[in-house]
């Protein structure tokens, strides 16, 4: 796998097989997020979200249905955040477009990444975000050694990690 100039828009056109996102902030600043965010915090409905109106939601479900997939684990607070509370209301339309979600409480794990193709030609997008939570940029790597940080990171959150549907049936 050569990187080169490859973006992380870039790598959701090139992977071949499996997309890993690792989430450990405590909240993320997304502009495309506002109305929802002001939505839920007001306790009014949220906007539709779903492979008809969300150009991410749709492309999630159609490399699924070509056969690649999608899987994320949010390390989340304990309680959660106000903006980890708002993402637990917006995953199940990430599941439902064929997103595979898991939740680890409580983990001490920092650095968000992606991680491609993991089982054959592997590469990662490690991401960095301001102090508000803001995406800056990423920087995308084929290094075998940072494909291995990845990798035990990943290892690691899912070893204490739940699917979204049992973490959001607990008291």
């Amino acid at each position: 796998m050569t990187t080169g100039q490859l973006d992380l828009a870039g790598c959701f056109d090139l992977f071949r097989a499996s997309a890993f996102r690792l989430e450990t902030l405590t909240a993320y600043r997304v502009p495309a997020e506002a109305e929802s965010l002001t939505a839920f915090r007001a306790g009014l409905p949220l906007p539709e979200r779903s492979v008809r109106t969300s150009p991410w939601l749709a492309r999630i479900h159609r490399t699924t249905l070509a056969g690649k997939s999608w899987s994320r684990i949010r390390v989340a607070a304990s309680p959660l955040t106000e903006y980890q509370r708002y993402q637990m209301r917006c995953y199940p339309d990430s599941v439902k477009a064929g997103e595979n979600i898991s939740i680890a409480l409580g983990l001490d794990i920092e650095g968000d990444f992606w991680l491609f193709d993991e089982d054959s030609d592997p590469f990662a997008a490690l991401m960095a975000y301001d102090a508000d939570g803001a995406y800056l940029s990423s920087e995308v790597t084929a290094d075998p050694a940072v494909i291995g940080r990845c990798i035990e990171r990943k290892r690691f959150a899912e070893r204490y990690a739940v699917p979204l549907d049992t973490f959001l049936r607990r008291p």
